[in-house]
């Protein structure tokens, strides 16, 4: 990405309230960098015209939860399935609006966008390993599955979907509406996760760390693990540097663990030689 998107993205992050939509596109621009100007604002109309496609005067959680699953999920296709898991396009939301196909986060991204431009009272639930979304009074617990293609959830569902992941009764702060930050650093988690277990694919997990550096609030861990990156793919030096600093961080609380990563930025070095 480039440093003027990088800086819209920082800047958007610490707006008043941020945009979710943008935040989305710009994580979208970093995975598909052939993506212009352009393309990211034909993506913005594209929900606008969705969002035009949807009856007018609905009124009521469980009428907005029916007309969005009949347009998005039925008339348009968009759902998931399981091979999408294996794909980094279905965590970026350009790819996801031009395929109808993604994550369950990224499918929940376009309805509360084409939902919210249509004037429903829609928000997004980060359920434990499954992201759902809600209309209406979060207390009434009215949810749809987008990756489901709109199904709408009972109680007894929402509660399945907890306990298979988690193996116990549900906390009921798993159904409380997720911030648009929320919803950014679990996509940014997410391809995180999927370029962990792909060596060839550091550049992915690289810019996915970066770009949630730069969130209001992230882990501080975050720098040590751009710093293991950065030697990954061979820049040792950044790579030690980050290191350094990360363990200046932690040594007031954690000096044995400060000088661990001091011996690794040593050797990061090293390998220079």
């Amino acid at each position: 990405m480039s440093g003027d998107r990088r800086r819209r993205f920082a800047e958007e992050a610490r707006a008043e309230r941020p945009d979710l939509a943008t935040l989305c596109l710009l994580i979208g621009a970093e995975g598909e960098p052939s993506l212009t100007e352009r393309d990211l604002d034909a993506a913005q109309a594209e929900l606008d015209r969705l969002a035009g496609l949807l009856p007018f005067g609905v009124t009521g959680a469980r009428a907005w939860a029916a007309a969005l699953a009949e347009l998005l999920g039925g008339r348009c296709g968009f759902h998931g399935s399981s091979t999408d898991y294996e794909r980094l396009e279905s965590s970026l939301l350009p790819a996801v609006l031009r395929r109808r196909r993604g994550l369950p986060i990224l499918l929940s991204v376009v309805w509360i966008e084409v939902a919210r431009r249509a004037g429903a009272p829609v928000y997004g639930v980060a359920l434990p390993g499954h992201f759902v979304v809600g209309f209406g009074d979060p207390a009434e617990r009215v949810l749809a599955d987008p990756f489901a293609a709109g199904r709408l959830l009972t109680g007894d569902d929402a509660d399945l979907l907890v306990t298979s992941v988690t193996g116990a009764p549900p906390d009921p702060a798993a159904f409380r509406p997720a911030g648009a930050l929320d919803i950014v650093q679990r996509v940014l988690n997410n391809v995180r996760a999927w370029a962990t277990p792909r060596p060839e694919r550091t550049d992915a997990a690289l810019w996915a760390v970066e770009l949630a550096l730069l969130l209001p609030s992230h882990p501080a861990r975050l720098r040590y693990e751009r710093a293991q990156l950065l030697v990954r793919r061979g820049e040792f030096l950044s790579g030690a540097a980050e290191m350094e600093e990360y363990a200046r961080v932690v040594a007031a609380v954690e000096p044995a663990a400060a000088e661990a990563i001091r011996g690794k930025a040593r050797a990061a070095r090293a390998m220079l030689n």
